[in-house]
């Protein structure tokens, strides 16, 4: 039986914790280090976490790997189909995970929707990858069709509550992020924008403040967080944050964000953020081929205490590891010059042996 969370507004106007709250917590963390998760098996989340595909010996494989490495820290996606069509199996796979990563002494960070790549989620076997092209079957929670219809709302509420109330005072899950770049607009270089909600945007921004209130209803004692990912000015004093950038950066108790440019470009997105007086957290880095390198982005997060979480980790069916111009030149008969995303080759050996030696000492305890 699913458990009722509290009644709560469905328009919150304040976050959760205050920034005293979230300075302690994150005082009390250990340097945040980690990857975004999907195991080399499968190809999107749906495939990740289904009956018939929940692959738990290359979950404990990789998440051993990830240990080996210094990472203390998976940020891994949910979906809101799943739980729809079966949730008690799905909270119960989402425990086993859970049970794997915290005996490799790994914690992880929950993603409920994602506005990235397919707006036509579907469940059951999923397509096989395209040749040579990044990310070419990740889907969108929720769907274009659920999110264009105010009916299908109750529903990812439910959703919301149910896996906020049921993990929400599980110390293996470290910090909640609402929604994944929920102003993106699918990917693939525009290839989903035909398939898009029309006025997505719009209708993210009056449903992402409802999705922070419902979450915030259950009391979570972990952090609720959605993270800014695009745009030149992110500070206080900005005049062009969109309406989600401004619930995003008003209501999240610890603030998120991603960068795959250079150290420059990065530092001046981590000070502008500064000027909220939260801790920062960045959950999307590294992108070889535009200049987003460990070396880098460690060295600044080291100095500016940042949590870090890179994408990906080890290579497989999600093929993140070929860059975003693959879908306009697919890599199917050469493969990239340089690999975008990921750390690891299917087999656990490193791509480039210097990365992990870099990560093995920025995991270090200090």
């Amino acid at each position: 039986m699913m458990t009722t969370a509290p009644a709560t507004p469905a328009v919150p106007q304040v976050p959760l914790w205050s920034p005293q709250r979230a300075h302690a917590w994150f005082a009390a963390q250990p340097r945040i280090l980690g990857a975004n998760f999907v195991p080399a098996s499968a190809v999107n989340q749906l495939e990740m976490w289904q009956a018939d595909t929940f692959d738990t010996e290359r979950i404990d494989l990789e998440l051993g790997w990830a240990a080996s490495l210094g990472m203390n820290t998976m940020r891994v996606f949910l979906h809101d189909l799943l739980w729809a069509h079966d949730a008690e199996g799905f909270k119960q796979r989402i425990d086993v995970y859970l049970g794997i990563a915290a005996r490799h002494g790994i914690r992880t960070m929950l993603v409920l929707f994602d506005s990235c790549w397919d707006p036509r989620p579907e469940l059951g076997p999923q397509r096989w990858p395209e040749p040579g092209v990044h990310n070419s079957c990740w889907v969108q929670s929720p769907g274009a069709a659920q999110l264009a219809d105010p009916s299908s709302y109750p529903a990812l509420r439910a959703y919301v509550e149910d896996i906020v109330t049921t993990f929400g005072n599980d110390d293996r899950v470290w910090c909640w992020d609402l929604w994944n770049e929920p102003d993106n607009q699918g990917g693939g270089l525009g290839y989903y924008l035909p398939f898009e909600a029309k006025e997505k945007i719009s209708l993210v921004a009056k449903l992402l403040p409802q999705v922070f209130g419902w979450a915030q209803g259950c009391a979570p004692k972990q952090p609720l967080t959605s993270g800014v990912w695009f745009g030149d000015d992110w500070s206080p004093a900005s005049t062009v944050l969109n309406d989600v950038q401004k619930a995003q950066l008003a209501l999240s108790d610890v603030l998120t964000f991603h960068d795959y440019s250079g150290p420059e470009k990065f530092l001046a997105r981590v000070h502008q953020l500064q000027g909220y007086g939260r801790p920062l957290i960045c959950t999307e880095y590294m992108a070889r081929g535009m200049g987003s390198t460990f070396s880098s982005a460690l060295e600044i997060a080291r100095t500016e205490h940042i949590g870090m979480i890179n994408w990906g980790f080890v290579a497989g069916r999600s093929q993140t590891n070929m860059p975003w111009d693959s879908w306009k030149t697919p890599y199917a008969d050469t493969p990239p010059p340089v690999w975008f995303h990921d750390v690891l080759h299917a087999d656990g050996t490193p791509y480039c042996t210097e990365e992990v030696e870099l990560l093995r000492q920025y995991g270090k305890t200090e």
